[in-house]
């Protein structure tokens, strides 16, 4: 049953139409205070340096949402939600490892997966932000924020949708910075 129900969640997702550009206010994230990165990211950035290092880009800012772009986010969060298994990491930090296309993991796994099938496209990695979320019940999950001049849109393993980011059902704790300097920002509004 639940297949079949998964499949008809992805059937509707495939006939998602690319999203307007929200009120301006909502756009964008705002990005706070600089904030230190979850331990865990460091770890991953220690294991794939590639992933890591600062990419000299000769633009700034959210890039423009074309169809192509937008084909890209939607075949990549969707081939990336169906390969990996999902596994609830019931260890706490000490069964953190952010891996790249593992056949099974946690949202960690997905959301640098995402990314790094993105940068694998051409994606500038300024746009392309892990971001830390806290859902309903306080647990922390991580998730791709994709910043386009349409607003931020967030690429999930647990919804085949591509939502904009004030549409989560989330309380934004930190971000990615898109500078070269490996903080990440403390985020100064929440999503509706």
């Amino acid at each position: 049953m639940a297949i079949v129900i998964g499949g008809v969640q992805w059937a509707r997702a495939a006939l998602l139409v690319m999203p307007r550009a929200p009120r301006a206010d909502l756009a964008h994230i705002e990005l706070g205070r600089p904030a230190l990165p979850p331990l865990t990211y460091t770890m991953f950035c220690l294991r794939y340096q590639a992933e890591c290092r600062p990419r000299r880009s000769f633009r700034g800012g959210p890039v423009r949402l074309t169809e192509r772009r937008w084909e890209d986010l939607r075949e990549i969060n969707r081939t990336v939600n169906l390969a990996i298994e999902p596994v609830r990491n019931e260890l706490g930090l000490a069964g953190e490892a952010w891996t790249i296309n593992p056949a099974r993991g946690d949202c960690n796994d997905y959301a640098v997966s995402k990314r790094h099938a993105l940068l694998r496209r051409g994606w500038p990695a300024r746009v392309l932000l892990l971001s830390e979320v806290a859902v309903s019940s306080s647990e922390h999950h991580l998730v791709l924020l994709v910043r386009t001049r349409s607003g931020d849109l967030v690429l999930d393993n647990l919804t085949p949708e591509i939502k904009q980011w004030s549409r989560t059902p989330y309380r934004w704790v930190r971000v990615q910075r898109p500078g070269r300097d490996g903080l990440w920002a403390a985020v100064g509004q929440e999503g509706t």
